[in-house]
């Protein structure tokens, strides 16, 4: 049987396009099975072949060659891994084309995708559910803001990640600031309630809807919180694999992962994050477009468990195609 054949798709219009491209990269250099890559630019259009690479070498593509749909071929590609962070593609958009097309892909689905994406969504699906997460309030543009709780605490877009346009708010008169800048991405932000003595933990899952979880992987920084500069600069974060944990804080938040994973109806992979403080864990986001830079967090914690960078490609490719 002949191996299949992969299209990768990356770039896209967020804010995260460079973080995407950079995931690219490591995809293609481990990705076990033959594998094309497409680009969508900044401006929406997309680039294909050569000038896809030379986009993914250089790290940006302002503008693209062809409108949506591209002329692709679709039929010579047997999986489609959409590596796309953010808006436009890790919410359910590139996800529901590929439904149209009947094109297996590589991650969630189209209401998974849209669910995760939604940090107020995800939360209220989550608490229903009985898994413990952070005091949260739901803002719309223009909406007055009443909170429940005292600063500090964070604002953020809802639909972005990568810790795009969030601000650490530690007085009540840096909200209005700190709600213009989340207000920039999206027309609805989060503002949560800032913990103490927080400690950063992730954990990976892989499968389809009842997965596998790595180990425990713990973040620790020197920045306010762990923004955009700290999670891609080489060298701002330490990642500790397995984290320093008692056996019963860890297999708690494994557990608390995989339920996650599957009242959200995920498939493919997912990178679960939670806070441990004082005692007490609680979800924080759930990625299902994880990052696959040199510095991200989700391939590291299933080396940890003993499956290689390549072999975790194959099993998402076996994945989308089961």
């Amino acid at each position: 049987m002949a191996e299949p054949r992969v299209l990768l798709i990356a770039g896209g219009r967020s804010p995260e396009h460079e973080v995407s491209l950079l995931s690219a990269r490591g995809v293609l250099e481990h990705m076990p099975f033959p594998t094309e890559l497409a680009v969508i630019a900044k401006d929406g259009r997309w680039l294909l072949g050569e000038r896809a690479r030379e986009a993914s070498r250089q790290g940006v593509a302002p503008g693209g060659e062809y409108p949506f749909p591209p002329p692709v071929d679709w039929n010579r590609y047997a999986v489609v891994f959409p590596l796309l962070h953010g808006r436009w593609g890790e919410d359910g958009t590139v996800q529901g084309f590929l439904e149209l097309l009947g094109k297996p892909y590589v991650g969630a689905g189209v209401a998974a995708s849209a669910l995760c994406m939604d940090k107020d969504l995800t939360k209220r699906v989550l608490a229903q559910a009985g898994v413990p997460v952070v005091p949260w309030v739901a803002l719309y543009r223009g909406e007055r803001p009443f909170l429940p709780f005292d600063p500090p605490f964070f604002v953020k877009p809802a639909n972005t990640g990568s810790s795009v346009g969030i601000t650490r708010v530690e007085r009540y008169a840096e909200l209005e600031e700190a709600l213009a800048e989340a207000f920039r991405y999206d027309v609805k932000a989060v503002v949560e309630k800032a913990l103490s003595g927080v400690r950063e933990l992730e954990v990976g899952v892989l499968g389809n809807v009842f997965g596998e979880v790595s180990p425990v992987g713990e973040v620790r920084y020197q920045a306010l919180f762990y923004d955009y500069e700290t999670k891609y600069t080489p060298g701002r974060a330490e990642l500790l694999i397995p984290a320093p944990l008692d056996p019963g804080t860890q297999e708690t938040i494994q557990e608390l992962a995989l339920k996650a994973y599957k009242v959200l109806g995920l498939r493919g992979m997912a990178r679960v994050d939670f806070f441990l403080a004082e005692g007490e864990v609680y979800l924080n986001e759930v990625n299902t477009i994880p990052g696959f830079t040199p510095t991200s967090m989700y391939p590291r914690l299933f080396e940890a468990a003993g499956l290689t960078y390549p072999e975790l490609l194959r099993r998402l490719v076996e994945l989308a195609l089961a």
